[in-house]
C-alpha cells in the first residue's frame, strides 16, 4: 500500500490532499472520496487505505484549503458530542464560503488530477462523499456526467434543500449509479421521496436506505454517532457499486 500527501493546483492555488493505492505496479480505477465537515484527518485517511485495498486509487481533498492546509483547525482524536457545537461554530463560516462555485471549480481540479495520475486506470471514475461531502459527491457526479459512474453519499447534508440549485435538482444530468445511506432523521421523509422522485426521473440506477439505530455520522469511528454494523453496511453498499461500474484494475 502506498500513501502520500500530494498538491493540487486549483483556480484558487494549491489543495492539499491524501493519496492511497495499490503498491503492486499497476493501474488501477480513481475514486475521489469526498470527507465530512471535519475534513482529512486519520479517520478519512483509514478509509481510504481500506478502499485502496480493494483495487482503487483514491484521493481525499481538503475542502478547505483556502483558508490553510489540514487539519484547518484544531480536532481532538475523538470528537465526542460534547465539543461538537464548539467545532462546528468555528466550521460554519468555512462551509458558507464554500459556495457551488468553488465546488465546482475544486471539482474539475480534482478529476483532472485523477484521471492524469500514471496509477489511475483509463475509464470512468467513482464519488463519494460523507456529511456535506455527499452533496459535493453528487454535484460532482452531475457536472461531469462523461466520467463519473458511480456515486456514493453516507448520512448526507444539504443534499436536499430549497435551494433551485439544491444538488437533488439536478440529477437529470446524472448518468452514475447512485447508492444513498442515511441515518434516522438525516432527511424528512418528503424529502426523501422527493430525491426518490428526482432520481426516478433522471432513470438512472439507485437505492436510498435508512440505516437503522444510526444518528448523523454513523461511519465515523472518531465521533459518538459511530455505528459498527452501519460501517459494515456502508462497505457492503459501497463496494459492490463500485466493482460494477468501474473496470477492474
Amino acid at each position: 500500500m502506498s500513501t502520500k500527501t500530494v498538491q493540487i493546483p486549483t483556480t484558487d492555488g494549491q489543495a492539499d490532499a491524501f493519496v492511497a493505492f495499490p503498491d503492486r505496479g499497476e493501474q488501477h480505477p480513481g475514486v475521489l472520496l469526498y470527507p465530512d465537515v471535519f475534513g482529512p484527518r486519520p479517520e478519512m485517511e483509514q478509509k481510504a487505505r481500506e478502499l485502496a485495498e480493494h483495487g482503487y486509487y483514491v484521493l481525499v481533498p481538503s475542502l478547505f484549503y483556502r483558508h490553510g492546509p489540514a487539519p484547518v483547525i484544531d480536532l481532538p482524536d475523538h470528537i465526542s458530542n460534547d465539543v461538537r457545537p464548539e467545532i462546528f461554530a468555528r466550521l460554519m463560516p468555512l462551509v458558507e464560503a464554500h459556495t457551488t462555485d468553488r465546488i465546482l471549480r475544486d471539482a474539475d481540479a480534482y478529476l483532472g488530477f485523477l484521471t492524469t495520475q500514471p496509477e489511475v486506470s483509463a475509464g470512468p471514475v467513482g464519488v463519494v462523499g460523507y456529511c456535506m461531502g455527499a452533496a459535493l459527491a453528487m454535484r460532482t457526479a452531475t457536472a461531469h456526467p462523461d466520467q463519473v459512474a458511480a456515486v456514493a453519499g453516507f448520512h448526507p447534508g444539504f443534499l436536499v434543500t430549497d435551494a433551485p440549485d439544491s444538488p437533488h435538482r439536478l440529477v437529470s444530468a446524472l448518468t452514475a449509479q447512485v447508492h444513498i445511506g442515511l441515518a434516522e432523521g438525516d432527511l424528512t421523509p418528503e424529502a426523501i421521496s422527493e430525491l426518490n422522485k428526482a432520481l426516478d426521473a433522471a432513470g438512472v440506477g439507485y437505492t436510498t436506505e435508512i440505516y437503522p439505530d444510526t444518528a448523523h455520522g454513523f461511519t465515523m469511528s472518531d465521533t459518538d454517532a459511530f455505528s459498527p454494523s452501519a460501517l459494515q453496511r456502508h462497505w457492503d453498499r459501497l463496494l459492490p457499486l463500485l466493482g460494477r461500474t468501474l473496470a477492474t484494475g
